[in-house]
Parts: structure tokens; sequence; C-alpha cells
């Protein structure tokens, strides 16, 4: 005998995924560009509407809702979204993904949160200023051969040079370098 699926949360599942969406600031078309579904599913998916069966799309948008593997089920089975884990072992739970998020721009934690080959980070001090510093991802493409992540750090290193030798302008106008323009 089959499970009736259509007594599930369906409701409960829409609003969760709705208001994880919105936090983390995507809109629909976005969130289904980063899990790679149509924006449909992800419509279907918001408008609680029962339905027979669990859709394949739900799986891979999970994890850009920030939840982990089984989250959509655990919803409608009355429960909370399993917080996705991170590397380490614990677990970027909703308030700490929500903290970076509310920190750098969505562009920056997509990046950070990339699965793109790393190719270096780095943390650089910004000379005379107390310890601002800045911090630098690069990242390859996700098709890249090993050759086009090696010339990848070839470039990486040849900027990362003339980054550390910037010479000082001190003509410049602090409050316009300040507002980056």
């Amino acid at each position: 005998m089959t499970e009736d699926r259509t007594n599930l949360e369906w409701a409960k599942l829409a609003a969760t995924a709705r208001a994880a969406r919105e936090a983390r600031g995507l809109s629909q078309g976005k969130l289904a560009e980063l899990a790679g579904v149509s924006e449909g599913s992800v419509q279907n998916l918001e408008s609680g509407k029962p339905r027979s069966r669990m859709p394949q799309t739900v799986a891979k948008i999970e994890p850009y809702l920030g939840w982990g593997a089984g989250s959509a089920r655990a919803i409608l089975d009355g429960g909370e979204p399993i917080p996705a884990a991170v590397p380490g072992g614990g677990s970027a739970g909703p308030a700490a993904t929500d903290r970076l998020r509310s920190k750098l721009p969505l562009r920056v934690v997509d990046e950070l949160e990339s699965d793109d080959p790393l190719i270096d980070s780095q943390v650089i001090q910004l000379p005379g200023t107390g310890g601002a510093r800045m911090t630098v991802v690069v990242h390859g493409r996700p098709d890249a051969t090993p050759e086009e992540i090696q010339e990848a750090l070839l470039a990486w290193r040849k900027a990362e040079r003339k980054l550390h030798r910037q010479p000082d302008d001190d003509t410049e106008d602090p409050a316009h370098a300040a507002n980056g323009s």
C-alpha cells in the first residue's frame, strides 16, 4: 500500500521554502538558476498545492535554501528543516547562514559557498590602516582542466604581486576612496 502524501504539510513546506528564499535575498528566478531547475519548479514548491509525490527538483533546491538533504520531507512530516552541513563537521544553522548573508553581498556569499575548485585564498593586511584587511578567494571554473587551473593559479599570482606592489597615492581624497567612486 502506498502512502497518501496529499495529507502532508504542503502549505508549511511552501511557506518555509519561501521564507528561506527571501531571507537569502533570492528571487524565484535566481533560486531556480542557482539550483539548475526551472522557475516553474520553484513556483510549484511555493504554491503549497498538495501532491501525490515529492518533486525531484526539491533535492536540488534544498542546499540553496540553507537546508540539508531531507529537509523538505522533515517539514512535510511536521518538523523543521535540517541545517546544511558545513566543512569540519558542524552545521551552518539558519542563524549562521543569515549572519554571513547579512554581512556580505549575495554575490560574495554565493562565491564563498561555490563548489568551484578553490585555487587560493588570502587575507591581506592593508598598510597604514591599523589592522584593516581584505580577503581574496580565487576559484576556477567548475569544468576546468588541471592545465586551466594551473593557468588560473599563475594569473592569480601575477595579480597578487601587482596588488602587493601598488604605489601609495596620498593625493587621493580619503572620502572619495572610502566611497569606492
